[in-house]
């Protein structure tokens, strides 16, 4: 995967999502009871890692400013917790699949993103899941976070990919923007299989993908222990996350 070398920064403007109809009180009770008995995912005293990927295709573009926002929750919610390491992965145009360096703050990543520009193309997830596996092969990688609308690709390989990650550890949070049924059949299984978890969203309500952003990165700095601790303010976040098996 190529290293990023952006260029042609762009403003960024919010635009709004909202959340699919989470889980039960029921399934979220029985998903904290759970959490509290399991080990953190990361060792005291070291920095949570996790991947921050996107589709950048022309469809992405109001999503992708966005996200120019809102992954500083993320950052804000891991200081409280112990830190974060985040890398910015995104693909567009023809084959174009590209990745940054590991970023410890929000405006450095905020910077990043602002340089790049969306472009037509089809979805790479497959890229991004064998980057992924690389990445937590070299240094350790808590959390894979995506967002996309659309998928191109061989169900069968993402599962594949997506166990993988799931046995050496790595969750998945695959968001879905609008509700196309194929690719909410192919996000869920990326997310079942690693052990991770889906959520769709819809334009109109920013704070809700901030909630999740947020405990996306609660989950990757401190485990499901500092998820369990979130839940007591974000509840949205927990009605995704308690999909966590």
């Amino acid at each position: 995967m190529a290293r990023d070398r952006p260029d042609g920064a762009q403003p960024a403007s919010v635009q709004g999502s909202a959340l699919a109809e989470g889980s039960s009180r029921a399934e979220i009770d029985a998903f904290l009871e759970k959490a509290r008995g399991m080990a953190p995912t990361t060792e005291p005293g070291k920095r949570g890692r996790l991947i921050f990927a996107l589709d950048a295709t022309m469809s992405r573009q109001p999503t992708w400013d966005q996200a120019c926002v809102l992954q500083a929750e993320m950052f804000r919610e891991a200081a409280r917790i112990g830190g974060l390491d985040v890398q910015l992965v995104y693909y567009r145009g023809l084959g174009e699949c590209r990745c940054s360096r590991w970023v410890s703050d929000a405006n450095q990543l905020a910077d990043l993103m602002q340089k790049i520009e969306c472009r037509g193309g089809n979805t790479q997830i497959a890229k991004v899941l064998a980057h992924a596996r690389r990445e937590t092969g070299k240094a350790g990688v808590q959390a894979l976070v995506f967002v996309g609308d659309a998928m191109e690709e061989s169900v069968d390989d993402l599962s594949a990919r997506s166990g993988e990650l799931g046995l050496l550890g790595v969750p998945v949070f695959a968001f879905q923007e609008g509700g196309d049924a194929t690719v909410e059949r192919a996000f869920r299984e990326m997310a079942r299989l690693s052990r991770g978890a889906f959520c769709r969203f819809d334009p109109g309500a920013v704070h809700q993908l901030g909630e999740l952003l947020r405990a996306a990165a609660a989950y990757a700095a401190g485990g499901l222990k500092a998820l369990s601790d979130l839940s007591r303010q974000n509840a949205g976040a927990v009605r995704l996350l308690a999909q966590m098996r």
